[in-house]
């Protein structure tokens, strides 16, 4: 089983720049172009905690992690494998419980954006559509993550 490390995201200033988001201003919140809709400067990032939201199109996410979900269309893991921050080989040391894998907020963003992936193609199969291959892939890993955040947070 592997474990997520918070700590090992990469920092917001260098990863948003990585991403092509060139950030402008001063203080703690910096503006950039958005990647989702095609704003040059409606992009709104918190340098300190990596949050951002466009200002436009009003996607939103609080990390770099859930940035890089959402501009890659990956689920968590595989994001937070791209991003370095996920062990699939990490075991507790002796006497050291597991941490959850999410914070709450994270995996309730996380189920948001699943639960809408999900009511999205359940949606197109009632009105007649059938889903593409990779839609219904989409889906079903979704509803894969669902399940699983539900089973981590159950107590």
């Amino acid at each position: 089983m592997g474990e997520f490390f918070r700590d090992r995201l990469p920092d917001s200033l260098g990863y948003f720049e990585s991403e092509d988001v060139h950030l402008v201003g001063q203080g703690q919140w910096k503006t950039g172009p958005c990647h989702f809709h095609g704003g040059s400067d409606s992009m709104r990032v918190n340098i300190a905690s990596g949050g951002w939201c466009c200002m436009n199109c009003m996607v939103k996410g609080g990390d770099v992690l859930a940035y890089h979900m959402q501009r890659h269309d990956l689920d968590f893991i595989a994001a937070a494998r791209q991003l370095g921050a996920y062990a699939d080989d990490a075991k507790p040391h002796r006497g050291q419980t597991t941490a959850t894998t999410l914070q709450a907020r994270d995996a309730m963003q996380l189920m948001a954006h699943s639960v809408l992936v999900t009511v999205v193609v359940i949606s197109d199969i009632r009105n007649g559509v059938i889903p593409s291959d990779e839609d219904w892939q989409s889906f079903l890993e979704r509803a894969g993550q669902i399940e699983q955040l539900a089973a981590e947070y159950r107590t």
